[in-house]
C-alpha cells in the first residue's frame, strides 16, 4: 500500500521526469503533456520496482522515474505513431 506521502512525493517527481523524458526522447507536445506522462511514467516504474524488488533513495527514484516515463512515451509512439 503506498502512503500519501508517497503519492505527492510520485506526481510531484513524475512532473519533473516527464519534462526531463520529453527532452530526452524529444517529445514534440507541451510541457503539460510531458508532466502528465511523467507523472504515468512514474507510477508505472514504481510498479515495475516494486515487483521487481528494486528500492534505494532519492536517486533510483528518479533513474526508475524516467525509464517508465521513456516507457510510457516508447508505448503510446507505437500506438499513435512516430510523431507522438
Amino acid at each position: 500500500m503506498i502512503s500519501l506521502v508517497s503519492l505527492i512525493i510520485t506526481i510531484l517527481v513524475g512532473a519533473l521526469v516527464g519534462w526531463l523524458a520529453g527532452l530526452l526522447m524529444k517529445s514534440k507536445h507541451s510541457f503539460w503533456i510531458n508532466c502528465l506522462l511523467g507523472i504515468i511514467g512514474s507510477f508505472l516504474g514504481a510498479a515495475i520496482a516494486r515487483t521487481l524488488n528494486i528500492g534505494g533513495g532519492l536517486i533510483v527514484s528518479l533513474i526508475i522515474s524516467i525509464l517508465g516515463t521513456c516507457l510510457v512515451i516508447v508505448i503510446a509512439r507505437l500506438i499513435l505513431g512516430k510523431k507522438f
